[in-house]
């Protein structure tokens, strides 16, 4: 787990966005994380040694900002990053599962052949908020007939219980945030 001091770094990088997107909304940006190389540096370590220690063997970055911090992630730990899309992203064959939305659903994919049986997948996210596009990602890695053996998030808005809705999902795979708010 990340120490108390790696911690205040990341989130003294995090700008909250009043009224964003829609009115009563603090949007939590990330992008002054990213821009400072200390601060990104330190989330990609703190990220990679939690897929090390699960023993993964490939790492799926959900759309679209997981996609940032997975990638790099990836690298660092030696294993292979699988994007998880919205639908109608990726060309050839596609495995495709969909959720349900506060007022509606989506559908997230990944290729086919990206993820085999022996995989152990690690997911990366940046924000686990109600954990609707999590709880999708883990079922479609699920199906690709490989294993979940970690969800990792930047952030875990805590009052939107994205984590109760998980248990389940979960199936004892350990889910870690950096930060909780």
């Amino acid at each position: 787990m990340t120490d108390t001091s790696t911690r205040e770094l990341l989130l003294s990088r995090i700008r909250d966005v009043a009224d964003y997107p829609r009115p009563g909304v603090v949007f939590k940006d990330i992008t002054p994380l990213l821009a400072d190389p200390k601060a990104f540096t330190a989330l990609t370590d703190a990220l990679a040694e939690l897929c090390v220690r699960s023993g993964a063997t490939k790492i799926v970055g959900l759309e679209a900002r997981g996609f940032i911090l997975a990638a790099p992630v990836a690298v660092r730990a030696g294993v292979g990053f699988i994007p998880v899309r919205k639908a109608g992203k990726l060309p050839g064959a596609t495995l495709a599962q969909s959720y349900d939305l506060e007022y509606g659903s989506a559908e997230i994919e990944v290729h086919a052949e990206d993820l085999d049986a022996g995989d152990r997948v690690f997911v990366i996210d940046d924000v686990l908020a109600t954990g609707g596009t999590a709880e999708a990602s883990l079922e479609l890695v699920r199906r690709a007939g490989a294993e979940v053996v970690g969800v990792a998030v930047l952030m875990e808005l805590g009052f939107l219980g994205g984590r109760a809705r998980l248990e389940t999902a979960l199936d004892g795979a350990p889910l870690e945030a950096l930060i909780t708010l």
